[in-house]
């Protein structure tokens, strides 16, 4: 299971969530739901958000177990 920080950092670079789901190629509901942390994104995904944020994978996203 990951955790992952993308409100903080998009809220940092003042990106509204639609803003954030243009750069990226997905919906904003895709958005809201990996903020909820409803489901995991791909690894290709994640590397886009990251990349969108201006931040290290790591630094987005934080695995907390084995689920």
């Amino acid at each position: 299971m990951l955790d992952n920080q993308i409100s903080i950092w998009r809220a940092h670079k003042k990106m509204t969530q639609e803003q954030l789901a243009k750069e990226v190629g997905v919906t904003r509901q895709t958005i809201v739901a990996l903020e909820k942390n409803r489901y995991n994104p791909s690894l290709d995904l994640a590397f886009r958000i990251s990349k969108a944020l201006g931040k290290q994978i790591e630094e987005v996203f934080i695995h907390i177990g084995d689920e």
